[in-house]
């Protein structure tokens, strides 16, 4: 038997070894598109064969796409209605480094005086929309009276609509994509009665990578950062690191100890993100750090099992909490079904990522 590859196969590899992302994507969604269609049982040798490569080109997308991911084939359910007195807009943040639309969730209840915020990053093939509808955020902001974003992220800059993690220049304050996230969360500040204390960002996967940059790159202005199925700071360079980074796991970039307070969760079966990325992302913010260790075991009723690590320092400030969910994938953990890339069997990630924010404030010990 032959173990050549089939040529769509090799000239997709061809283009991903050389970094032409590009034109790799663009191959695999139309091959994966002209494979999907549904076949009869009694299928013949070449429908067979064209639905065996459809599923093969998924598998080898899901390894080599920078941190995102899908190929944009299926769509999320639209958005439940939204509650009488809330909004749900879409505004415009220009800066030096360019421009990006963004959707803010105003809830209906809100209190007279300032209101937490926090700042939403998709995945790649994702959008605000989605995103919301995947993570139910909106739900809990209506729970617990904060405000929403969820910047989105341009094909023009990104052929996935990834964040660009892995580029250098989107990997530092005052530049690049992380200014213009920030820009957007200074705008919403003046637009709005933001509490300055209590602004936060989380993301999943690319959106992840670039959350744990803007907790590195902006401790002053967000007071807590999640990282879901992401990778830490300054893992990769270029496209092939970033492959690299997301097959193998990598230690990251320099280990400072600096940055904002930080919940990481991934899938310990996460095979397009490796999980050894989320112990790299605790590993930069708990460096030059001594930390009490605190480890908890817990299951979602009728759901999946996880541990729950918790560092908390001398004076009981809480740095890091990790959840490593067992059996998981790359997906939002306790998500809706209603967007993509999402896993409703828990645990609820939005939940707990929104209580370990609002236990964090800008400038308390």
């Amino acid at each position: 038997m032959s173990h050549k590859l089939p040529p769509e196969m090799a000239e997709i590899t061809r283009l991903t070894s050389s970094g032409k992302l590009t034109e790799a994507t663009a191959l695999i969604q139309r091959l994966v598109r002209g494979a999907a269609s549904p076949v009869p049982p009694q299928q013949p040798p070449q429908a067979r064969l064209r639905t065996g490569l459809g599923e093969t080109l998924r598998g080898l997308a899901a390894r080599v796409l920078p941190a995102g991911l899908d190929l944009g084939l299926g769509g999320g359910a639209p958005l439940e209605p939204l509650p009488d007195g809330a909004s749900f807009e879409t505004l415009s943040f220009t800066g030096p480094a360019g421009s990006r639309d963004y959707k803010l969730y105003v809830p209906a209840n809100r209190s007279a005086g300032p209101l937490p915020l926090v700042v939403m990053l998709h995945g790649c093939t994702q959008g605000p929309d989605d995103f919301a509808a995947g993570t139910r955020m909106n739900a809990l902001a209506e729970e617990h009276g904060c405000l929403v974003a969820y910047p989105g992220q341009l094909s023009t800059a990104n052929a996935q609509k990834c964040w660009n993690w892995f580029n250098p220049d989107d990997q530092g304050r005052d530049r690049g994509e992380p200014s213009l996230i920030a820009g957007i969360t200074r705008k919403i500040m003046r637009d709005h009665p933001v509490d300055p204390a209590r602004v936060y960002a989380a993301g999943l996967s690319a959106g992840g990578a670039m959350a744990a940059i803007l907790g590195t790159a902006y401790p002053d202005l967000y007071a807590a950062v999640g990282v879901h199925s992401g990778l830490p700071v300054g893992s990769a360079r270029d496209v092939p690191t970033a492959f690299a980074a997301m097959r193998q796991g990598t230690s990251g970039g320099e280990r400072s100890g600096r940055g904002a307070p930080v919940i990481v969760f991934h899938g310990d079966q996460d095979s397009t993100v490796n999980p050894r990325n989320a112990d790299a992302v605790a590993a930069q913010i708990l460096a030059s750090h001594d930390t009490l260790v605190t480890d908890r075991n817990g299951q979602t009723p009728g759901g999946r099992t996880h541990k729950q690590t918790i560092h908390t320092d001398p004076v009981g400030r809480v740095l890091c909490e990790q959840w490593t969910v067992h059996g998981a994938g790359h997906a939002w953990m306790g998500g809706s079904k209603a967007g993509s890339y999402t896993d409703p069997k828990g645990p609820d990630a939005s939940r707990e990522m929104l209580r370990f924010f609002l236990q964090h404030r800008l400038g308390t010990a």
